[in-house]
């Protein structure tokens, strides 16, 4: 049938062929056949076998499988946005010269760590032809993608010749987001989707419902009843009508929708988890009633209206999942074992026969004879030693376990318990039989004897969890991401059964780093220089536009770095002509909207007149205020100084991103003066901290990491008058 093809394998059995690996996130077996390579670039197509452009991986976790075709497509848009590399997508019959040819293999050929058959596997050949992927599916050609991607990359634009068969060791693999006591804009997560499905991650968890701490032995019952609790999910259903009184911090059907169907387009599967009986304030809240004694947060589960209740909520949204599992929580409940276990077996069975959607739990009772245990069925997720051992309670009792072990949890900001970062060290030595590499087989990381062998087939896989136990106004949104940004690739190397070093790893990482496509989770702006743009209000060009159905005019700000980033604005100049004059009927505009650490960010300006809650500067992610204090206002929260800025004074102000915290500092000036270059002078800087609760107990303050504001000043809305002299952005902190 495939005639070059049959040409290439010929070429690769006459070669003499060298067993050895690609250092890539996750590492790739792969035999090379000579020291020759084949330069990506001289790609003449992409082309998708007819026979299998509409096929899809119908033994996945996902309800909605892109075809291979279109995988193809989103590969095309990769190589352009990775490697500057435009690329048409054909259907063909068979492969011809210099092109990459995507098609499927015989599925039979592809197993896992356990022997089971797996769609997630794929063969990757390259020769002087050109290059060449078949998969057991659609999507294993996808990960295989990810190879052509992650080696052009690192081997400056070429791929050695050989051949790669590769295979995930477990089905699940990725990250879990607690975005119930911190909401998280659908477009973040679908870049984390972008983010993790590069390192060949298949699963991003959400959880969707929870509460702060309900720290029983403090708070009064009308406290527990106005403790933050949130359900992010938003239905217009009267039969839900008061469970969720935050539509601008929930998620749509509409919403909900797009971040499956393009996490999905990666090979991402979304998992939804709503939590109970336990962590379950919101749904107290809701309704009173369904508490367990002074214990809001827990339902009572022998009340007749909470598993009626369960499932009307439930039933509202199972059609909106695009999973074959969702998560029912059912963690850390303390209330009666047998009405726990009940509550499970009856979710089981209703979401079953609704969907046909399995359920997984966090483990928190393990089976013992003298329960009525819950359905084998139901898979288990290991979070904790003191809440299960996985391997004695649960798989030699022929449950599923998927491993998130706390060795890796991170809970963003603060905790006593847990780190912020994930623990990366740890897997590179965390097999407690050898002291080498950690896999998702390993439970416990100290004590062998509680880890099965890694063939055992009742492993699923891992997937690690980051918490956000102290709520919104712990963290902005691209903390998250910070929290994980090393963590998702060395999990995703160990996950998928790579074997990189602690030094492979790190040299591979910070390679690839710039080129993960689909995702500016770093805000990073190209730049010639640490000048990233430098604007003066004497720098102005008048420029005329023509279209064929209208003619206008904008004045340019030219930037001065070289970068090209001209601003615009319709802003006058002063009688003067030295500043420009801002207020809101007039706006300052950049190319621009946001700029990740480290930077500086330095204006020169004049506050005139001032109105309550003015916008200095506002941007994507967050936004300069006078409050009148000097305030930053992201991801839903105000972080205010003690400090304002004088009125009618010149000014330089400076706003600095500097790892992970964010200063500011104001200078009086002239309106002759430049704007100081970056450490040329010893200007006091006041930091914006987190003010984090402690379950009522006490108070922390934290670092806070906020970008940069750059997309506007002025405009409706800004609330203030006065004078802008010259703008500036660095990359140096």
């Amino acid at each position: 049938m495939l005639r070059l093809y049959y040409a290439w394998l010929a070429t690769l059995l006459n070669a003499v062929l060298v067993a050895t690996r690609l250092v890539g996130i996750p590492t790739v077996p792969f035999n090379s056949s000579d020291s020759g390579s084949y330069p990506i670039k001289s790609v003449k197509a992409l082309v998708v076998d007819s026979q299998y452009a509409e096929s899809r991986d119908e033994a996945g976790e996902t309800l909605i499988p892109p075809s291979l075709q279109d995988f193809a497509k989103t590969f095309a848009e990769d190589l352009h946005n990775t490697l500057d590399f435009d690329v048409g997508v054909s259907i063909g019959k068979e492969p011809t010269s210099d092109v990459i040819f995507l098609t499927l293999g015989d599925p039979g050929k592809y197993t896992d760590a356990s022997g089971a058959l797996t769609s997630e596997g794929y063969t990757l050949s390259v020769n002087s032809s050109g290059i060449f992927i078949s998969g057991a599916s659609p999507l294993g050609v996808w990960w295989g993608t990810r190879t052509v991607l992650q080696q052009a990359v690192l081997s400056n634009g070429s791929l050695p010749y050989g051949e790669a068969v590769d295979v995930p060791g477990w089905k699940i693999r990725g990250m879990m987001l607690d975005a119930a006591r911190h909401y998280y804009p659908p477009e973040f997560i679908i870049e984390l989707c972008s983010y993790t499905s590069f390192f060949k991650q298949n699963t991003f968890h959400i959880h969707l419902s929870d509460n702060l701490y309900n720290n029983v032995n403090l708070y009064s019952r009308e406290q527990s009843l106005e403790l933050y609790a949130r359900f992010r999910l938003w239905s217009d259903s009267e039969d839900l009508a008061g469970l969720n009184k935050y539509k601008n911090e929930s998620y749509t059907k509409e919403e909900f929708e797009e971040i499956q169907s393009v996490c999905a387009s990666r090979g991402v599967t979304v998992i939804p988890e709503i939590e109970a009986p336990g962590h379950s304030l919101v749904i107290v809240q809701w309704k009173p009633e369904l508490g367990l004694g002074d214990n809001l947060s827990l339902l009572n589960i022998s009340h007749p209206e909470t598993i009626p209740t369960m499932k009307t909520i439930w039933s509202t949204f199972l059609d909106w999942f695009h999973s074959k599992t969702v998560h029912i929580g059912a963690d850390e409940y303390t209330g009666d074992v047998n009405d726990y276990n009940r509550f499970v077996n009856e979710m089981a069975d209703y979401i079953y026969e609704v969907s046909g959607k399995f359920i997984r739990i966090w483990g928190t009772f393990p089976p013992k004879p003298e329960y009525d245990n819950v359905n084998q069925s139901v898979s288990i997720q290991h979070w904790a030693f003191f809440e299960d051992n996985p391997y004695h309670d649960y798989i030699l009792n022929n449950y599923s376990v998927l491993n998130s072990d706390d060795t890796y949890y991170t809970v963003n900001k603060y905790s006593r318990s847990y780190p912020q970062v994930v623990n990366v060290a740890r897997t590179f030595n965390g097999n407690p039989a050898t002291g080498g590499i950690w896999q998702p087989y390993i439970f416990d990381t100290k004590d062998a004897s509680n880890n099965p062998e890694k063939s055992n087939p009742l492993v699923l896989g891992a997937v690690t969890p980051l918490w956000n136990d102290y709520g919104a106004n712990a963290s902005v949104f691209s903390e998250a991401y910070y929290a994980w940004k090393d963590g998702i690739p060395a999990l995703a190397d160990k996950q998928w059964g790579g074997d990189l070093s602690a030094s492979e790893f790190s040299s591979a990482f910070s390679t690839l780093l710039p080129s993960i496509p689909a995702q500016n989770l770093d805000r990073a702006i190209p730049s010639l220089s640490s000048t990233i743009f430098n604007y003066t209000s004497r720098d102005r060009v008048d420029r005329q536009y023509f279209t064929a159905i209208a003619t206008w005019k904008e004045t340019a700000v030219v930037d001065q770095s070289g970068n090209g980033y001209d601003a615009s604005t319709d802003c006058p100049l002063t009688a003067e002509e030295s500043a420009l004059s801002i207020s809101s009927s007039c706006t300052f505009k950049t190319p621009l909207s946001s700029k990740g650490r480290d930077y500086t960010l330095s204006l020169k300006l004049r506050v005139d007149e001032l109105g309550k809650d003015a916008t200095l500067i506002s941007g994507r992610d967050s936004s300069l205020m006078l409050t009148p204090n000097l305030t930053l206002f992201a991801s839903g929260n105000y972080y205010r100084l003690n400090s304002t800025v004088p009125v009618g004074q010149w000014i330089n102000l400076s706003i600095i991103g500097r790892g992970n915290q964010t200063f500011a500092s104001v200078q009086e000036t002239s309106i002759e003066e430049p704007l100081p270059t970056i450490g040329s002078t010893a200007a006091t800087e006041e930091e914006f901290l987190a003010i984090l609760g402690i379950n009522g107990v006490s108070f922390v303050w934290a670092p806070i990491a906020i970008e940069a504001p750059l997309k506007q000043i002025g405009g409706s809305n800004s609330g203030w008058t006065g004078q802008l002299a010259a703008m500036s952005l660095s990359s140096v902190a």
